[in-house]
């Protein structure tokens, strides 16, 4: 395995909740089967993100593209997160690690949800 996925939400104590995200990271599976996806929780749940890219790393993964499940770009996106990478940077020198924008910045995003919310989803 050389790349994988880590899909990093909010987390909550209700462990229904991570039932989304979960989903997410089996659409991954079907969609590419050799692109191992794990999600990780910024607080109240686990996995934790070093927790996830530590079995990311040592499943023998590479390159580790971290996606913020986050509708909104607030103090965990523009402060906790690149901490958090910089320090699975510091901890795994040899993988590379990059983070891409929050979901709720893309424009792919936005527009569904506006037909969602328009009924036409």
């Amino acid at each position: 395995m050389s790349h994988a996925v880590i899909l990093l939400a909010h987390g909550s104590r209700d462990p229904a909740w991570r039932a989304p995200m979960e989903a997410v990271a089996r659409q991954i599976a079907l969609l590419s089967p050799f692109t191992p996806a794990l999600c990780a929780y910024l607080e109240l749940s686990e996995p934790t993100l070093a927790q996830a890219g530590a079995t990311l790393v040592g499943n023998g993964a590479q390159n580790i593209r971290i996606v913020p499940m986050l509708l909104g770009v607030g103090k965990h996106a523009r402060e906790d997160i690149p901490r958090l990478v910089a320090e699975l940077k510091i901890r795994h020198p040899q993988v590379a690690f990059e983070l891409a924008p929050a979901v709720g910045e893309s424009a792919v995003l936005v527009d569904l949800l506006a037909r969602i919310a328009l009924g036409r989803g």
